[in-house]
């Protein structure tokens, strides 16, 4: 029902997120009214690209010439100074030096040389995208995905994130889309350690939606090991979305997979052995800048079809595309909103060639598709794309009809071994019930029916292969990497209940 649209503007680098110019749509991909049509069908999300804007703005060139609009507009600092406190995303240079009228001066660059650091102390900068968003909402635009926030504010002998004018930034912001639009939602990328991320939510009164960054490579992890013990306390450690919040669920995206997700999730030997296996896999690793002046691995750049293709027994396609849909179906289940991205609903694999042209690593999951290849693709039924699409596509619908997989409904989290991941999602009415469950590794498994308490006097049916339990103490088997959702209601049912 949503569609996410990465960044549609002009722009220099990073396949959208060095902003040249925020008002206008890339004309190689259209104009507005194309957003408009797009907005007609669907609730859009656009990125709102707030830290950084590109090198080859008309605000940073303004900054050099010491005239408006850009003038105060960008973070300076002395280079000289003591900034080993900063958190870093990246191994690059925190600043970058630039010739102006005024001579050299250096600027804050979080994320790389050609994306500059905006200075929010200045009013004006703030008054800007004030102005931004108001023309994204007459466009179309309903929800907002604001990148890369946690780096917003600087502040000098501090980390420069997560800090309080951060968050004020963004309620303020809530605070002036909810008037406009009382529909309109914010949705905060945090790419950080979970007690960290949770922060964004404020007292619900800043995100309505935070990305469940730990998934990710918390469930890649689980699946590549047979083990599902850290992803299980990880889960039963996460508190529920106050109604009118939600998690969004995704297990890839645009960037990599993030590795400071998992920090007091996974032993660092444990993290390794997550980098090893995507290196095997074809994968690319990003580093960042510890504050002890080492790098220390911060994502993984691959493509997720190719990272499940094996274990961390080593390399096996055999299961590779039941790995894969278990992952799926896992994260479509959880407590939250589902997001899947365009290349894991296609599962693309990786593109080295694309890697090797751009120099970047996240070019690897960023394969730009011809219509016509795709609908070849799409076409051919027994394609690696077609077989994961149509999958895909079938839970999707299964999903959706289910009053137990409302964002905020009931989860609880079941204890069935360590190679059994299993939750419990009840309505908000309370008439529906789904007990989720996955088998995790390559290896047939059974349970039994009476561990998960099933109510004798429902009927009960696992929605995605359709089959029915008439004895609630009869053994479920369970194939390698297999999943069901048993339920007290068929999909019908529950949809038009």
């Amino acid at each position: 029902s949503t569609v996410h649209i990465l960044p549609f503007f002009p722009f220099s680098s990073d396949d959208g997120f060095s902003v040249i110019d925020y008002l206008e749509v890339n004309p190689a991909i259209g104009g507005w009214q194309e957003i408009e049509d797009i907005a007609g069908d669907f609730k859009l999300m656009s990125d709102l690209v707030i830290n950084h804007v590109s090198r080859q703005s008309r605000w940073f060139e303004n900054f050099r010439n010491d005239e408006k609009p850009g003038k105060g507009y960008f973070v300076e600092a002395d280079p000289d100074e003591d900034y080993s406190a900063v958190v870093r995303p990246r191994n690059s240079a925190l600043f970058s030096s630039v010739e102006t009228v005024n001579g050299e001066r250096h600027v804050w660059c979080t994320f790389s040389s050609d994306q500059i650091d905006l200075n929010f102390r200045n009013p004006d900068v703030l008054r800007e995208f004030v102005q931004i968003v108001r023309r994204y909402l007459d466009h179309g635009v309903s929800i907002f995905r604001m990148d890369a926030v946690p780096f917003l504010w600087k502040e000098p002998g501090t980390s420069c994130v997560h800090l309080q004018q951060t968050h004020e930034i963004i309620k303020l912001f809530r605070t002036l889309i909810e008037h406009h639009s009382p529909e309109a939602l914010i949705i905060c990328e945090s790419n950080v350690p979970n007690r960290e991320n949770l922060t964004y939510f404020g007292n619900a009164n800043e995100a309505h939606i935070i990305y469940n960054f730990s998934l990710p490579p918390l469930l890649a992890y689980t699946l590549l090991a047979g083990d599902c013990r850290h992803l299980k306390t990880w889960m039963m450690s996460m508190p529920p979305a106050q109604l009118g919040t939600a998690y969004l669920n995704f297990i890839a995206s645009h960037d990599g997979i993030g590795l400071r997700p998992l920090d007091g999730l996974l032993s660092n030997e444990e993290r390794d052995k997550l980098v090893r296996r995507a290196q095997n896999a074809g994968g690319r690793v990003t580093y960042r800048r510890a504050r002890e002046g080492y790098d220390k691995p911060y994502e993984l750049n691959i493509a997720l079809y190719d990272l499940l293709q094996g274990t961390f027994n080593g390399p096996e396609n055999r299961l590779g595309f039941e790995r894969y849909i278990c992952a799926h179906a896992i994260m479509l289940a959880l407590e939250g909103i589902p997001a899947i991205y365009i290349q894991s609903f296609l599962g693309t694999r990786n593109d080295l060639a694309r890697v090797e042209h751009t120099g970047r690593n996240r070019s690897i999951n960023r394969q730009t598709w011809l219509e016509e290849e795709l609908e070849s693709e799409l076409g051919d039924p027994a394609s690696v794309h077609a077989r994961v699409f149509r999958e895909l596509k079938r839970l999707l619908t299964i999903r959706k009809k289910q009053h137990a997989f409302h964002p905020n409904a009931t989860q609880y989290t079941l204890h069935l071994g360590h190679e059994i991941f299993a939750f419990w999602r009840q309505s908000i009415n309370r008439d529906q019930s789904i007990f989720c469950i996955s088998n995790v590794t390559d290896k047939e498994k059974s349970i039994c029916l009476a561990d998960i308490n099933l109510i004798s006097i429902d009927l009960w049916q696992d929605l995605i292969s359709g089959e029915h339990y008439q004895d609630i103490g009869e053994y479920l088997k369970l194939r390698p990497y297999q999943t069901v959702w048993v339920s007290n209601k068929s999909a019908n049912e529950s949809s038009e209940s």
